[in-house]
């Protein structure tokens, strides 16, 4: 039997794994990532895929969650030593509605403020109140967000929060944070354009503008882009997974493609490896660590005879969120929109309105095609004009108000097949109502369109494994599926029913997004 010796074996290499891999390697141990596709990075994938000359992120696109993380605080000489280079601008998003009104945020308080105060009195100074509330309350909220939550640190959080604040400051502070984010908004502001500014964030967040904990949510994520923006790695994201490897491999470490890992090999009640579909074992002296969703840990690699009841119930009856669909546009000319600040803007939505946004919401939650989405617009030629030829542009599209299985189509426009599954055909004409919406608040976007790229969320599964049925956020969100109980109650932190074996990713304690915060957690415990 061809047998591989290592201390750490770590299943999948996104951004959690090369954070875990890169800290143990730094310290060390002799670690082996191993990954299913052709390519690292998971989410991180930058790829010529519509004309030559033009990079697109095909996953993920801005990295402020990156660029605030404990792990880049830690790393960043040896990224910047190896050529990482972010770019980044005063505008990191906006908003445009159908009639052409738009806002631009900025990483100025005082500047949003008098844009908001300027359309309704009173949203300039609710604004200020809002990121001071975040300010205020930051140790609590980013303790929970960056904690082991089932530890001795989070316990004395808590103990010196409830002595500073008494019992009712902190029940008043669990009221409120548990408030949605559609009551925070109309409680709070007047004009439609700021609710709208506002309301489409939480989507990045794996919830809805009625979900619990998604007011608290949206300040957080207006407050993350006020202080650092929506940056880009200069010439793609995958930079970033390049400079990951070269730093795990600098210390020792292996990074293996095309590996599919079959099953965690035991010994008793621990953990000593895996085996991948060919036979080869990749033993762990120490810990063995998957970044995997709960279906394939303990669906497929976990023997189900290590694991209790409980745990097999709970990860069964685990919940995947909406689905997520993807459009690339190589563009021969900047977009024209009406306010000329929009095309400095990184990261856009173009919107209904907060109550649009809610209805296409409730439309994918129901599993039919929205009428008028909700149109993430990324421009990484805003700040990186390496991303395309001299003159051209390139669109990022994410849609995040999809159903994962098909029911119908809210305007009654495309049929949808019996089995309820993603196909080309409805792939292509989703996206062709996309682009007639964007073509209404941009006028020359037909005319300059050279090449187009969709994904469905079947093509992203197909790429990506940890996307099931092509939920970007590793399982639903909410709050009952989410920080004390992510991904399963009967589970503390990163643990599993098995000695020396570890989870993390999206759908682990602290949820998704590219800050690492998995990774980190795990890999300062078993460093």
């Amino acid at each position: 039997m061809d047998k591989r010796h290592y201390d750490f074996v770590i299943v999948g290499s996104g951004i959690n794994s090369l954070v875990c891999a890169a800290l143990l390697a730094k310290k060390g141990h002799k670690v082996c990532v191993l990954e299913r596709n052709d390519r690292l990075g998971g989410c991180i994938r930058t790829e010529e895929i519509t004309l030559p000359g033009f990079r697109h992120e095909v996953f993920s696109a801005v990295h402020p969650l990156v660029v605030t993380s404990p792990v880049f605080a830690e790393l960043q000489e040896d990224f910047f030593s190896r050529g990482l280079e972010y770019c980044s601008n005063d505008y990191p998003t906006g908003v445009v509605l159908p009639d052409n009104r738009s806002l631009v945020f900025r990483m100025d308080r005082q500047a949003n403020a008098a844009a908001m105060e300027a359309l309704a009195e009173g949203d300039g100074s609710y604004y200020v109140e809002s990121m001071q509330y975040v300010e205020k309350n930051s140790p609590l909220i980013f303790g929970l967000l960056g904690n082991k939550l089932w530890s001795f640190a989070t316990l004395k959080l808590f103990a010196g929060e409830l002595w500073k604040r008494g019992v009712a400051g902190m029940l008043n502070f669990v009221s409120e944070a548990m408030q949605t984010n559609r009551d925070w908004l109309e409680a709070h502001y007047s004009s439609d354009l700021v609710k709208a500014q506002f309301a489409p964030w939480v989507l990045h967040a794996g919830l809805g503008p009625e979900s619990a904990f998604s007011g608290l949510m949206s300040r957080v994520m207006a407050f993350t882009l006020e202080q650092a923006g929506a940056p880009v790695v200069k010439g793609g994201n995958e930079k970033l997974v390049d400079i990951y490897a070269e730093i795990i491999r600098d210390h020792g470490g292996e990074m293996i493609c095309n590996v599919d890992v079959a099953e965690i090999t035991l010994e008793g009640t621990r953990a000593t490896g895996v085996k991948d579909s060919s036979g080869i074992v990749y033993s762990a002296t120490k810990s063995v660590i998957c970044n995997v969703t709960p279906t394939q840990l303990y669906q497929r690699l976990l023997s189900e005879a290590m694991q209790p009841p409980e745990v097999r119930k709970q990860a069964n009856e685990y919940r995947y969120g909406r689905a997520m669909m993807t459009i690339h546009l190589a563009l021969d000319e900047p977009p024209q929109w009406a306010h000329p600040d929009m095309q400095k803007v990184v990261m856009l939505h173009v919107t209904p309105d907060l109550d649009g946004i809610s209805k296409a919401t409730n439309e994918a939650d129901r599993g039919f095609l929205p009428d008028q989405s909700t149109i993430v617009v990324c421009q990484p030629t805003a700040v990186d004009p390496s991303r395309a030829p001299e003159g051209k542009w390139i669109f990022w599209i994410q849609l995040q108000q999809i159903p994962r299985i098909l029911k119908g189509d809210a305007r009654g426009e495309i049929a949808t097949p019996e089995d309820g599954q993603w196909n080309d055909s409805i792939r292509d004409q989703f996206a062709d109502r996309i682009l007639a919406q964007l073509a209404e608040v941009i006028p020359n976007l037909k005319r300059s369109l050279l090449a187009m790229k969709a994904y469905s969320p079947k093509d992203l599964e197909a790429m990506n494994i940890n996307l099931v049925g092509g939920d970007a956020y590793g399982g639903d969100c909410g709050l009952d599926q989410f920080l004390f109980w992510r991904p399963l109650k009967a589970m503390k932190n990163h643990e599993t029913p098995v000695k020396n074996l570890y989870h993390i990713g999206a759908s682990t304690h602290p949820g998704p997004g590219l800050g690492g915060g998995s990774g980190y957690l795990v890999a300062k415990q078993l460093a």
